[in-house]
């Protein structure tokens, strides 16, 4: 489709404006125009209509990095958000994979996610994320309790809940999503604690379906609620549902895929005592939702934390320790978000704070920010004009791209 005359000036408009705004970006981290300047600081590429990805280089407190970005435009009819992912949670892939199985046009790197059992011999990492998901307004897991997190410490009055997704009406929020849930049999209601999640609250009961793939669920009744590194539970109980009643139970966690209209069900201490209770042929109702703190419908959501709110940086980001990042920042009202990815190669490796992330995306015109995974992880893709399929365009840390657990992708037709 040939770009009508309006379209081609506002491009314009937003490559001009993208311009100014990365130069805003240098000036706020160093009070002068950015060192260095990338091949690519003045103009940006249109990847598609909505969508342009630009580079420059940033002098922050430990020296010159470059930044990549993608500018997205929801307000183009053409152009959405959606979830990159392996189609299952315990699953990951490299970015660029998950791109282009997906024919998504551009996107960066997601979650922080379960990548290391080093403290649980034996016990498998799952690869899953920490926070909540939905993909297409479905909802694929829930969050693991705080104190399971893999990742920096979050800023004060954050939590695994948090999220960055797109509710129904079409605009980017930043929100917080907690599990509502029931296991029902007998006139009794349960709590329901855990949705396809790599580690389950103490005495909880968590529920896996086919979303959560063949990753051993062991790893569920690990660590505490304050501690990831703690011992595994010595109490814990499965149990096997299918199309309404109990068919099975194990006293301990299995693996394998699980199929289509069955729940599993694992508990840990308490929770495990309840499950015990349960006998085959018993009807059991699973039931669940992710709630909104605004009480909004997400078509599309993933983990972080934030780091910019109201356009002001959240209190207590850390301002010592610069690493390589990868961030999403929403402006206009949610109309327009920013994907932003800190470049690994060995001469920009000392990349930002976490102060010098918000302070970035606001300078680019954020007024709310969202730290995702970084350091190995950190990857943005998209596609070069008249290519197929993606390409990374940042330098990952590792040298390759690490496979990680989910994205965001962006769209277009």
């Amino acid at each position: 489709m040939t770009p009508s005359h309006s379209w081609s000036r506002t491009r314009r408009e937003t490559l001009t404006l993208l311009t100014a705004l990365g130069t805003l970006a240098g000036a706020a981290l160093t009070g002068a125009a950015p060192a260095g300047a990338a091949t690519g600081t003045r103009t940006g590429t249109t990847i598609s209509s909505g969508v342009v990805y630009r580079q420059y280089d940033l002098t922050a407190g430990a020296g010159v990095t470059r930044v990549h970005v993608l500018a997205v435009d929801l307000t183009d009819t053409r152009v959405r958000l959606g979830l990159l992912y392996p189609g299952k949670v315990a699953s990951r892939a490299p970015l660029s994979l998950q791109a282009t199985a997906q024919k998504a046009v551009a996107g960066i790197n997601g979650d922080f996610f379960n990548i290391t059992e080093a403290q649980h011999p034996g016990v498998v990492a799952t690869g899953a994320s920490v926070g909540p998901a939905i993909a297409n307004g479905k909802v694929l897991k829930a969050a693991v309790p705080t104190g399971q997190r893999f990742g920096p410490q979050l800023p004060p009055g954050t939590d695994t809940d948090d999220v960055l997704g797109v509710s129904g009406d079409g605009r980017a929020r930043l929100d917080s999503l907690a599990l509502t849930g029931t296991v029902t049999t007998l006139g009794r209601r349960l709590p329901l604690r855990g949705l396809n999640q790599y580690a389950l609250a103490e005495n909880s009961i968590g529920a896996y379906t086919s979303d959560w793939g063949g990753v051993s669920r062991a790893r569920a009744t690990c660590g505490t609620d304050t501690d990831r590194a703690a011992p595994c539970a010595t109490r814990t109980y499965e149990v096997t549902v299918k199309r309404g009643r109990v068919v099975s139970g194990s006293a301990g966690p299995g693996s394998g895929p699980i199929a289509a209209g069955v729940t599993v069900l694992v508990g840990r201490e308490a929770g495990a005592q309840r499950l015990r209770t349960l006998v085959e042929g018993q009807r059991v109702s699973v039931r669940y939702d992710l709630t909104a703190a605004s009480r909004r419908a997400y078509r599309f959501a993933l983990g972080g934390y934030p780091v910019l709110t109201g356009g002001k940086p959240l209190p207590g980001l850390d301002t010592r320790t610069s690493a390589v990042r990868t961030a999403a920042g929403i402006a206009n009202g949610g109309q327009r978000v920013l994907l932003f990815a800190v470049d690994g190669a060995p001469a920009y490796r000392r990349g930002l704070t976490i102060a010098e992330v918000a302070a970035a995306l606001k300078s680019l015109g954020a007024t709310e920010g969202f730290s995702l995974d970084g350091g190995g992880s950190s990857t943005l893709v998209a596609r070069a004009p008249g290519a197929a399929r993606v390409s990374v365009r940042n330098h990952p840390s590792d040298g390759t791209e690490r496979a990680v657990p989910n994205g965001i992708g962006v769209f277009t037709r």
